[in-house]
């Protein structure tokens, strides 16, 4: 699990912004350049720049525009990641696209915002982020989520949710419900340890590290469910 980070005047968060636009990233720079616990240390204007950009300029929150030119910043997303595990990556778009959406949560972003926020929003979105929580556009976030419960536009659930105990699968649909650590230990009567416990191994298994990546695979979950008990 995340831990929970402050940031001050003196130890700001470090930002790195990817985007083709430059007026875009001189506008997002001098926004969040205004904050005093928030500083933009770098940034890119195409995927293969980032790559090279992001990893040696240690950012504690990556801004990353979905569509590029030369890919996509949800490829970046999962590379950065892949070298820095505790960065947190928002990902900025024009486009309102659940499959984006998702594609992002899976390769472990942190947010997903589209770039109709308004300027304070936005950085509390960062904010948000920096210190470890999630930040998803609530209205998309509520649209995939009901299409995942769709069976006509579900799509295939994940092969690793056979692999999790009866427990394991408990939790997870309790995860993908909104339980906290310590409601779900009281509804299952088990201690708040022992949850935490099982919750790192299910992510293990899950292949993912963050709980709303497996909240999504929980609405998977509660979809391969619905669907057998139909076919009884």
């Amino acid at each position: 699990m995340t831990e929970t980070r402050t940031f001050t005047e003196q130890n700001p968060i470090r930002v790195f912004l990817l985007d083709d636009h430059e007026v875009v990233r001189r506008g997002i720079t001098d926004l969040l350049d205004a904050e005093p616990d928030i500083s933009v240390v770098g940034d890119a204007d195409s995927v293969e720049h980032a790559l090279v950009r992001g990893p040696a300029l240690r950012p504690h929150v990556a801004v990353l525009d979905v569509r590029l030119p030369d890919g996509d910043g949800i490829t970046v997303c999962r590379e950065l990641r892949s070298q820095m595990p505790e960065l947190a990556c928002l990902m900025l778009t024009s486009f309102d696209d659940e499959d984006a959406l998702l594609d992002a949560i899976m390769a472990g972003a942190s947010g997903y915002v589209l770039k109709q926020i308004r300027g304070s929003d936005l950085v509390s979105a960062v904010r948000t982020v920096a210190s470890g929580q999630s930040m998803l556009d609530p209205a998309t976030t509520a649209r995939l989520m009901r299409s995942l419960r769709d069976p006509a536009t579900a799509p295939a659930v994940a092969p690793e949710l056979a692999g999790l105990s009866p427990r394991e699968r408990e939790i997870l649909a309790l995860i993908g419900d909104g339980l906290t650590n310590r409601e779900i230990g009281r509804k299952l009567y088990l201690s708040e340890k022992t949850v935490k416990n099982h919750i790192s191994r299910l992510l293990a298994k899950l292949g993912v590290q963050r709980r709303v990546q497996a909240a999504v695979l929980a609405s998977h979950l509660q979809q391969q469910d619905t669907g057998d008990r139909r076919s009884k």
